[in-house]
């Protein structure tokens, strides 16, 4: 019985970490859009549509070697 509740208490300590830092990673990334829409008129979409250019581009050079 206590070894069980050992282990379940690491298991619900560790998943309690992860969460927290997914919420803290994903209020930050809120933040950030928000900022950028606001204060410069980007949008998330205007910034996925760099990231999958950015991402052709690394994918075009890695298969030209």
């Amino acid at each position: 019985m206590i070894p069980t509740l050992i282990v379940a208490w690491i298991v619900f300590v560790i998943l309690w970490k992860i969460l927290k830092t997914t919420v803290s990673y994903a209020l930050t990334i809120a933040a950030i859009l928000v900022l950028l829409n606001v204060g410069f008129g980007i949008t998330p979409q205007d910034i996925w549509h760099q990231i999958m250019k950015f991402a052709q581009t690394v994918s075009q050079i890695s298969g030209s070697k």
